[in-house]
């Protein structure tokens, strides 16, 4: 007996969703892997502070705060202007590709051509203020792509898959590049030899994967793509006003908004190269480790997050959420009672010890893959449902509104870090994984690596218990924004629409 095919979303849920070709939402998530390899360079800033230009240690973690609160400030401002912004041709490839060039010459400018050249802090921070400019652009438009391209319960997840392993897997491979290439030719020290070497074939390779997101989101980079639901170009104008209501009003994106946050200030902190130096290089004796663990966590944590996006598309975003980082705080809770009880420097002579604390990071991971998967398809709703809630189609607004209030809340975490390794000693100089550890190390390294992200996923938790766009609202938003579309498309000619 033949079987029935699976119904689509749309027959299932009674709604004409848009989908994208898979190899589009592929190469449009590259922007994402562009963006991650200038995030693998900014974790070394504070390596390059110190060596490049002299700067303190105490002085770094202040100067990258501040800058992170300028990076949140001009979010919303590049968001403005994006939303603003109408060409023939679309919006889309122009900012990321303009926000990458700003970025790259910036970067250039900090890693290779102005670093050891006694050029000062100064130099340092007004560089550093033109790569957030262009970091913000690039960003931005790219983070737009995946609800321009799909609104398919079932593909958005989807989107995030390809973002997550691009997050996850190009990270990786950069940092072995620097740790297991660069690093041991500049005598396994943080030099200003290692960090212009690692900048310029960062910055080359970025642009490869920055020309295939753009040819990712050609087909959906046009004018039409981008219309609200209202009648007049009036009502149709996007203004500062439309970032605070969506702030005072739309309810669903705060509590989606706190949770992000605080996710984000433990995922800042603990992906500082500082705290990898703590826990890979003095703590269990192998800074390679970390690097290399974290590739071979690649493959598992595709399979978490491919799997991820099958519950996601099933049981909704918040369904995901709760799930998963009710997962993630056990597993995280017993690995840090685990490098408690044991002395870490004996973990990788002994294999059942290796093989607990392998498995039980590789399970945290994978966990939090789901997580972040099931974020992302949070966000594309929370834009749908500001469409359904205000007839304005703000994906940059949005995109920008969170990033602003992220960023002035992540902004602490390079300053937690450099302060923490402070507070252990670490006041003059940076901590080398040729040190020796210590329990003020431990436990300071257990405290940032495993406690802070528990406090965020607790965080989250409570977020979630409000948030209402679950599975069957979301389907409810999609309907009632199809209904008023064709009444648009029926009742206005086509020349009237914003």
């Amino acid at each position: 007996m033949a079987r029935n095919p699976k119904p689509t979303a749309s027959e299932a849920d009674g709604v004409t969703y848009r989908r994208a070709r898979t190899w589009e939402i592929a190469f449009s998530q590259l922007n994402n892997g562009s963006a991650m390899i200038f995030y693998v360079l900014v974790g070394l800033m504070s390596y390059l502070q110190n060596a490049g230009y002299g700067i303190a240690v105490a002085l770094a973690g202040i100067i990258l705060t501040v800058t992170r609160v300028f990076d949140g400030v001009i979010d919303p401002l590049v968001g403005l202007v994006i939303e603003k912004v109408r060409f023939r041709f679309g919006k889309l490839r122009f900012f990321m590709l303009t926000g990458w060039a700003i970025r790259s010459l910036a970067i250039l400018m900090l890693f290779v051509w102005g670093s050891n050249a006694g050029l000062g802090a100064v130099f340092f921070i007004a560089l550093y203020l033109v790569y957030i400019i262009g970091s913000s652009m690039n960003d931005i438009a790219g983070q737009m792509s995946g609800p321009v391209l799909t609104n398919d319960p079932r593909q958005r997840p989807t989107v995030q898959v390809w973002a997550t392993v691009y997050a996850y897997l190009i990270p990786s491979i950069f940092t072995i590049v620097s740790t297991v290439v660069f690093l041991p030719r500049h005598g396994n020290e943080f030099t200003v030899g290692m960090l212009s070497e690692t900048a310029i074939t960062y910055v080359a390779c970025s642009l490869v994967f920055q020309i295939l997101a753009c040819i990712g989101v050609a087909r959906v980079d046009k004018p039409e793509s981008f219309v609200h639901l209202a009648v007049t170009k009036e009502d149709a104008e996007v203004s500062v006003r439309d970032m605070w209501n969506v702030l005072a009003h739309n309810g669903s994106f705060m509590r989606y908004l706190i949770s992000g946050a605080s996710d984000k200030l433990a995922q800042v902190v603990k992906s500082q190269a500082v705290i990898g130096t703590l826990m890979w290089g003095i703590l269990l004796g192998n800074m390679q480790l970390g690097t290399t663990l974290s590739l071979i966590a690649i493959l598992p944590g595709i399979v978490f997050a491919i799997f991820g996006a099958r519950y996601t598309g099933k049981h909704g975003s918040k369904a995901a959420t709760v799930t998963w980082t009710w997962i993630c705080i056990i597993l995280a809770v017993v690995l840090a009672a685990f490098c408690l009880a044991v002395d870490l420097r004996s973990v990788l002579g002994s294999l059942p010890l290796t093989i607990v604390f392998f498995l039980v990071y590789l399970l945290l991971n994978g966990a939090s893959m789901v997580v972040t998967v099931a974020s992302g398809a949070m966000r594309a709703d929370v834009i749908d449902y500001e469409l359904d809630r205000s007839g304005k189609f703000l994906p940059a607004t949005v995109t920008a509104t969170y990033n602003f209030v992220d960023q002035i809340i992540s902004s602490l975490g390079s300053t937690l870090a450099l302060g923490a390794v402070a507070l252990i000693g670490f006041s003059t100089v940076m901590p080398q994984p040729t040190d020796s550890p210590n329990t003020a190390i431990l436990l300071m390294t257990m405290l940032l690596f495993f406690g802070l992200p528990i406090l965020g996923w607790v965080c989250t938790l409570i977020a979630m218990h409000g948030y209402k766009l679950n599975r069957g609202e979301m389907i409810a938003v999609q309907k009632r924004i199809a209904s008023r579309k064709a009444e648009l498309t029926t009742d206005v000619p086509a020349e009237s629409l914003a």
